[in-house]
């Protein structure tokens, strides 16, 4: 599973590491502070997924773009990049109107994508065998 991972992108398998460590901290961190427990939980593990499958997503979307003309990269590119944009707004569109799981948890699992990608020259060190 990581070698195909690392086939798409060398960047990705300590990306996705940085994203599961940094969702469990949160998660060890924030707890302690919320009132619905459950829901935090529940939100910060679907921010986390969506994380996870945007990573995914844009590694998909540069391997696909790096072999088109400068025009077709550009235009895959932004296509990709709002349809990944529409998927965050109707999952946090979602969980605001169902209540079904804290918002700002989804937001602050969709952020350890931001994470991960600030650490990914020190992990990139480290998964680079």
């Amino acid at each position: 599973m990581i070698k195909k991972i690392r086939q798409l992108n060398s960047a990705l398998p300590g990306m996705l590491f940085v994203i599961f460590v940094a969702g469990v901290i949160l998660e060890m961190i924030f707890i302690w502070f919320v009132k619905d427990k459950a829901g935090f939980t529940l939100g910060l593990f679907i921010g986390v997924i969506l994380a996870v499958v945007m990573a995914l997503h844009m590694a998909y979307t540069l391997d696909a773009a790096i072999n088109l003309g400068e025009g077709g990269a550009i235009k895959v590119m932004q296509k990709h990049n709002l349809l990944r944009y529409g998927v965050v707004v109707l999952v946090c569109g979602v969980v605001m109107v169902t209540k079904i799981a804290n918002p700002l948890a989804v937001f602050l699992g969709i952020m350890t994508l931001k994470v991960a990608a600030y650490f990914e020259p020190f992990t990139h060190k480290l998964f680079r065998r």
